[in-house]
Formats: C-alpha cells, sequence, structure tokens
C-alpha cells in the first residue's frame, strides 16, 4: 500500500479536530477536499477510517494510519535538524498517553521544557496507558509497567504518592471510631472511573478485605480535591495537590502515616528514540524534581 500523504495528514487532522470543517482549517483548505482526501485513502485501504459523528473519531485502522504519519513526521523532523536544513519545517507534533494525576502535578512543566513540539495527550490510567503504546498509537506513555512494551524503552521516573482524605466533618461523621469496615461500607467513597482501582488496593492493604463502598464517579484529579475539601466524600488524593490542605485542617488523612505509592515509568518508542529523546530528558528531569523514589 503506497501512501498518500496528503491523504495522511487529512486523516489525522480529522482525528484530532474532532470534524471534517476543523480538519480544513488547519490545513487551509476546503472540507470537500478533505473529504475526497478521506475518501480516496479508504477505497485504497479497503476499510472504514473514520466513524462520522460529532465528533468524528478513528477506526482500529484510521487510528493506526493516523499515527502512522504523525510518526514520521517525528522523524522527518529530527532529519532536517540532523542536516541541518536551512528551509524551517512544520513543529513536530507528539502523541502521548499521561495519567489524570500526573497530568495534574508535574507533567505540563516536563513539556514546558521542550520547545518547539505540538503535543497530543491522551489521558487514562496508569495500569492501562501502556495498552496505547501497544497499539502503536503513542510515541510514549507514562504507565505503572516497568516491562517495556515491545520495541519501546522502559525507564523509572519515582512514585506518585497518594494519601486517602477527607474533610475533618465527613471524617467525624462517618468514622466517629475509626476507619472500620462496617464504616468503609457506609462512607461515599471517590472514584476516577471505572478503571480506577487506587482505593480498593489502599483499603485492601490498610483492611485486607475488598470492600465496595457507595461511590461518586468524578473524572477530574483537582474535581477530587474538591470534592473532598466540600465534604462530598473520600479518595485518594495526589501529595502534591492536598499537602498544603492537610498543613492547615481542611483536610484529614483517614488513618494517619498509610500514603500509598504508586511506581511510574516512562516508556517510548525504540525507533522514534532519537527525536523523543530531549522530551524523554525533561520528563526524567522533571520527574527527579517531584516525584519521590520509591
Amino acid at each position: 500500500m503506497k501512501l498518500d500523504y496528503a491523504q495522511m495528514h487529512a486523516l489525522a487532522a480529522i482525528l484530532r479536530n474532532g470534524s471534517f470543517e476543523a480538519a480544513a482549517t488547519e490545513l487551509g483548505v476546503t472540507p470537500s477536499a478533505i473529504s475526497q482526501r478521506l475518501k480516496a485513502l479508504e477505497d485504497q485501504a479497503g476499510t472504514l477510517l473514520v466513524n462520522r459523528g460529532q465528533p468524528c473519531t478513528g477506526t482500529d485502522a484510521g487510528r493506526r494510519l493516523a499515527a502512522h504519519i504523525e510518526h514520521v513526521g517525528l522523524l522527518e523532523g529530527q532529519l532536517a535538524k540532523d542536516l541541518g536544513a536551512m528551509v524551517p519545517t512544520a513543529e513536530s507534533r507528539l502523541r502521548i498517553a499521561v495519567t489524570a494525576d500526573s497530568l495534574a502535578t508535574w507533567v505540563l512543566a516536563a513539556l514546558a521544557e521542550v520547545p518547539g513540539l505540538l503535543f497530543d495527550l491522551i489521558v487514562d490510567d496508569q495500569d492501562f496507558s501502556a495498552e496505547w503504546l501497544r497499539r502503536g498509537e503513542v510515541v510514549a506513555a507514562i504507565t505503572s509497567h516497568a516491562r517495556p512494551v515491545s520495541g519501546c524503552d522502559s525507564v523509572p521516573l519515582g512514585v506518585l504518592r497518594y494519601v486517602a482524605t477527607c474533610s475533618p466533618d465527613f471524617h467525624a461523621q462517618f468514622f466517629p471510631q475509626g476507619v472500620t469496615i462496617d464504616a468503609l461500607k457506609q462512607a461515599p467513597m471517590l472514584r476516577f472511573d471505572q478503571k480506577d482501582e487506587l482505593q480498593a488496593s489502599w483499603m485492601q492493604r490498610q483492611l485486607g478485605r475488598k470492600i465496595t463502598p457507595p461511590s461518586h464517579g468524578l473524572p477530574s484529579s483537582q474535581g477530587f480535591v474538591d470534592a473532598s475539601l466540600l465534604g462530598l466524600g473520600w479518595g485518594m488524593n495526589p501529595e502534591p495537590l492536598v499537602k498544603a490542605h492537610i498543613e492547615t485542617g481542611r483536610l484529614v488523612p483517614l488513618i494517619p502515616d498509610t500514603p500509598f505509592d504508586t511506581p511510574l515509568f516512562w516508556q517510548s518508542s525504540r525507533l522514534l528514540r532519537t527525536a523523543i529523546d530531549p522530551l524523554t530528558r525533561a520528563v526524567r528531569k522533571t520527574a527527579r524534581v517531584h516525584l519521590p523514589r520509591s
């Protein structure tokens, strides 16, 4: 299959922006041209690449092809840099998978250390973010898995420390006799999404039992903190986000001195190592400042 770059860029732009119109605006062409390029690419691939909707989303094949053209752009950008090209090239785009809590606490500082790159961030749980690498849809991921995905390098970053926290009033209402299994069965819990097992893991470690409390679904790191402050429930909050609140007494640990550390690793494509290396260095440097070692 011989790939047409204009068609591939049209596909990638549709998936980045969610519509044919927005893709046309980004690439400086008409929506009709975007539609024609996509149709030609789908005819050549012999399969549907984009699910038309609001927003448009990629099929499995479409996402793989879009990731491929992004990777090609990275390699071309690196080649131009290595050859000392006199003509400026478009900024390279990196698609990486990150955890919501890392994004809320330290990752943006790392991205800001690398000028000349554009980022598409995929937010997923640390136990699942490596799947994006396995599917070839991202060039790097922050994950809890030390074992490298095939074709990738893996480096340890440190641990993101969590503290089970709630408001003082919530603690007094639900845990007057301390944190027990019966009390936890009644106290509303915060849960990021169906993949979030942090609260369950902490309860298993502290009480030796799997418990299923009533829970709020709240897919926001800062929302977790705000909900805890408001007494909506208890949850595992990243220590960097709640340290000041604990020091002022606005939040309290459910059980003192019971942090939960989640090891984090940076996995990145070995094929694109040279192009990704500036970001890898920035991620490792920033992690050394913000993440304690296990």
